[in-house]
C-alpha cells in the first residue's frame, strides 16, 4: 500500500511540475516522441532531442512518457514540452486533441504496440543508434509504418534477417545527431592523449553479450592510469550491471581506480563521465575504446583512432562483415597491454576500409546532410498518413 500511495503522490507532483513548465495554452503538436521505458533508459530518447528540436521548427513536437519517474528525469533538460501519459486513453486523447500526425519511437517497448492501435498518425521507429548488434534486426519493425534507418548497412542487415518485411518501410536518413556540433571544452589533459573508454552493458541475453566492463575493463583501466602519456575518460553504459552483477562490480572497481589516480595525480585529468549527453566526452577524446555498440558507430565519422573490444561470450553474435572486420580489435588477454596497442594504432592513418564503412553505414556525413534527410522523410511520412 505504501508503494501505491508513494507512486500516486509522485505522479501528482510530476504532473503539477509539467503543467508549470509546458505551454499555458493548448497547442497543436504535429508529432510526438513516445517513450514508455524507465528513467535508466532515458539515454535512448535524449539523443533525439536535438533532431526533434529542429523538426519542431516546422512541425511542433511534444514528448510523451509513460512513467512519472521517467518524466521527472527527462523534463530536467528536455528542450521540448513533456507530458505524462500513463494510459492509452491519455495518449489517444492527446493525439486527438492536438492534431498529431506522426508518432516516433526509439525502442520496441511493449507499450509501443498499444499506441500502435491508433490509425490516424504515421508510426515511425527511430531506434537509438546504429550498430552491428543482433538486436538491430527485429521482426517487430513490421509493426511500424516506417523505420528510419541510418544507411545501406542497416537496410541490408534488416532485410537479410527479417523475412517478408516491406523494404519500402525502411527510410535511410543517416544520423542527424552528427549535426549537433559539440565544441571540445578547454583542455584539462596536462598534454596527455585523451582516451575515452565507453563499454556497453552486458545485454539481455548471451547473443547480445558485447559488454567489456568485466572482461577487459579493470586491466585496461589500470594500464592506462599507470601510463603518464594517457588521460582516461570512463563512460559506461547506464544499464551496466542490470543483468549481471559482475559488470556492475567492475564499474565500481574502475570508479575507485580512477578516483585514486585522480587524487594521486590531479593534473592528469582522469574522470568518470556522468553527463547525460555523451558528445562532450567524445569531443574531448583523441582515441575511443568501446564495444560492438552504437558508441563505436558514432565515433567512426570523427576520423580518429578506434579500438573495439572482442566479446568473450562465445554466443555473442558478431557480424563477420561488420565493424570488427575493419577496425582493430582488443582481446581480453591483451587488455593489460592497452597503451602499447594504442601506440601502434596512433602511428597509422585511418584506413580506406574504415572510411568506406562510414559511408556504408551513414551515407553522406557532411554537416547538415542527415538533418535534411530526416526532415524530408518526416514530411513525406506525414503526407502519406493524411492521404
Amino acid at each position: 500500500m505504501a508503494d501505491i500511495a508513494g507512486n500516486f503522490l509522485l505522479d501528482k507532483r510530476v504532473r503539477r511540475q509539467l503543467i508549470a513548465r509546458n505551454p499555458t495554452t493548448p497547442a497543436q503538436y504535429e508529432a510526438i516522441l513516445y517513450f514508455a521505458d524507465d528513467a535508466s533508459s532515458t539515454y535512448q530518447i535524449r539523443q533525439w532531442f536535438g533532431p526533434m528540436l529542429k523538426l519542431s521548427e516546422r512541425h511542433p513536437v511534444a514528448v510523451l512518457v509513460h512513467k512519472a519517474t521517467t518524466a521527472a528525469a527527462v523534463m530536467k533538460n528536455c528542450p521540448l514540452p513533456v507530458y505524462l501519459t500513463s494510459s492509452i486513453n491519455e495518449v489517444e486523447q492527446f493525439v486527438s486533441a492536438h492534431g498529431v500526425r506522426a508518432v516516433f519511437y526509439v525502442n520496441n517497448n511493449q507499450a509501443n504496440f498499444t499506441v500502435l492501435r491508433l490509425t490516424g498518425p504515421a508510426h515511425i521507429h527511430l531506434s537509438h543508434g546504429e550498430s552491428d548488434k543482433v538486436s538491430m534486426a527485429s521482426n517487430q519493425l513490421k509493426a511500424y509504418d516506417f523505420s528510419f534507418i541510418a544507411g545501406e548497412a542497416s537496410r541490408q542487415r534488416i532485410l537479410a534477417n527479417v523475412p517478408r518485411l516491406d523494404p519500402d518501410k525502411l527510410v535511410e536518413i543517416g544520423r542527424p545527431q552528427f549535426d549537433d556540433v559539440v565544441e571540445a571544452p578547454p583542455n584539462n589533459d596536462a598534454g596527455r592523449v585523451t582516451v575515452l573508454y565507453a563499454p556497453t552493458w552486458e545485454g539481455d541475453r548471451d547473443a547480445m553479450a558485447y559488454g567489456s566492463a568485466a572482461s577487459h575493463g579493470p586491466a585496461l583501466v589500470r594500464a592506462l592510469l599507470a601510463d603518464p602519456r594517457y588521460r582516461l575518460i570512463f563512460r559506461p553504459h547506464p544499464r551496466t550491471g542490470v543483468r549481471l552483477r559482475s559488470h556492475g562490480e567492475s564499474v565500481k572497481l574502475i570508479d575507485s581506480l580512477i578516483a585514486s589516480a585522480a587524487k594521486k595525480s590531479p593534473d592528469a585529468g582522469h574522470y568518470r563521465d556522468h553527463d547525460a549527453d555523451f558528445n562532450g566526452a567524445m569531443a574531448q577524446a583523441d582515441i575511443c575504446i568501446c564495444d560492438i555498440s552504437a558508441m563505436a558507430m558514432d565515433w567512426l565519422p570523427r576520423g580518429k583512432p578506434l579500438l573495439i573490444t572482442k566479446p568473450i561470450e562465445p554466443a555473442a553474435v558478431v557480424d563477420p562483415r561488420g565493424i570488427t572486420s575493419v577496425v582493430p580489435v582488443l582481446e581480453a588477454a591483451d587488455a593489460d597491454r592497452t597503451p602499447s596497442v594504442l601506440d601502434a594504432l596512433r602511428s597509422r592513418p585511418i584506413s580506406v576500409e574504415q572510411l568506406d564503412l562510414i559511408r556504408h553505414h551513414f551515407g553522406e556525413t557532411e554537416a547538415g546532410a542527415s538533418t535534411r534527410r530526416f526532415l524530408l522523410a518526416v514530411d513525406r511520412a506525414m503526407q502519406e498518413s493524411s492521404l
